[in-house]
């Protein structure tokens, strides 16, 4: 509750002044970019004292009718806390010092009650009440007012709960759209790889298999030659099948489980990998594979590109969501437009209707964030 009172008056303060500052700066206001950029502060502002993200913003109109609003509900909101403040402040520092005043500017109570100070009694009963009830105005009206204020903020310049929908659907549809094209395009790859990979091997064993057969009465040595390198050709059509297989759902998750899947990708980075894991429960098949794909693809762009000496990976699940949080010591600098993965990783996680943040500074280090819903 202090830190209420304290961000509370601190707020409706701020308020004041750029209430005042709002009028002072009309004809500048006009202009749609001073507007919206003002505006936007005091989005943040409220957001910030309220303790919700700053989400979509309203715009045009909006900015101009919350300016007015700021004016007529800031102003006297803020006045109230001036008033309120000022008077605790001179309760506490001026009227113990009454008597260094000269006779006819002596501080009086409550600033707008006609009575002055002339005397000890007065000024220690007069200010202990002076301070005890703006006190109790401060720590329960003050924090009231800044939070209607910020309500107010918001609600004008924040978008409805219709354009909000709007805008969600459409991020939905730019990510089924995504998925679509991601899933076509794994279809082709993994048809390329069956056709020219495992098929092609299948062929081979088939005619070698065929010409032993016609072989073998004949020519012994030359059969068993065939049957052998049938053999040989046999095992790498099925290391090429479980590659495939592998891209689709690897077979680890299945037998060892997403913890144990991550230790083992963990000990065979080429970077030390500190692992960081909570209990994860039963998560659905999807999400402990688009899980592994990200972090598979993390911890080789780790490797292969940021020049790290090691790596931490924290792996949590909170209130239905699945955090993914992988920290290098490298370079930093990742450039998404270079073939770094990220694209693919975003793709991957907005099929699931999660949310993928990359920080990667010029000289690290890089942090990749990923949420996921996994209910």
């Amino acid at each position: 509750m202090r830190s209420r009172v304290f961000s509370g008056s601190a707020y409706l303060l701020g308020t004041l002044a750029t209430a005042v500052g709002t009028v002072l700066a009309v004809p500048v206001l006009l202009a749609p970019p001073a507007a919206r950029g003002w505006a936007d502060l005091h989005r943040r502002r409220a957001a910030g004292l309220l303790g919700v993200p700053v989400g979509g913003r309203r715009a045009g109109r909006w900015d101009l009718l919350w300016a007015l609003a700021h004016v007529a509900v800031g102003f006297p909101f803020g006045l109230v806390a001036l008033l309120c403040l000022g008077n605790i402040l001179v309760a506490a520092v001026a009227l113990p010092l009454w008597w260094a005043f000269p006779p006819d500017a002596r501080p009086t109570l409550f600033s707008f009650f006609d009575v002055q100070v002339g005397d000890w009694p007065t000024a220690l009963v007069g200010g202990s009440v002076q301070i005890a009830v703006l006190g109790a105005v401060a720590w329960w009206v003050l924090p009231v007012l800044a939070r209607l204020h910020a309500r107010l903020c918001l609600a004008l310049l924040a978008r409805s709960a219709r354009e909000r929908l709007t805008e969600r659907v459409d991020v939905l549809t730019r990510s089924r759209v995504g998925v679509v094209d991601a899933h076509g395009r794994e279809l082709q790859r993994i048809e390329r790889d069956l056709h020219d990979g495992t098929q092609a091997r299948l062929v081979a064993i088939a005619m070698q298999l065929g010409i032993a057969r016609e072989s073998l009465a004949d020519d012994p040595d030359t059969a068993a030659t065939l049957i052998r390198q049938a053999h040989e050709t046999t095992e790498e059509a099925m290391a090429e099948l479980r590659a495939v297989l592998q891209t689709i759902y690897p077979p680890i998750l299945a037998d060892r489980g997403l913890d144990g899947a991550l230790t083992a990708l963990a000990a065979r980075s080429g970077v030390p990998v500190h692992l960081d894991l909570t209990d994860l429960g039963a998560l659905p098949a999807s999400v402990e594979a688009v899980s592994y794909y990200v972090i598979a693809e993390a911890l080789t762009n780790v490797a292969k590109h940021s020049a790290a000496a090691r790596a931490v990976l924290r792996v949590a699940r909170a209130d239905g969501v699945l955090s993914i949080e992988v920290t290098d010591d490298g370079r930093g600098g990742a450039d998404e437009a270079r073939g770094t993965g990220i694209t693919g990783i975003r793709r991957r996680v907005a099929a699931l209707d999660g949310e993928v943040r990359l920080d990667s500074p010029p000289g690290g280090p890089t942090t990749l964030t990923v949420r996921m819903p996994c209910a």
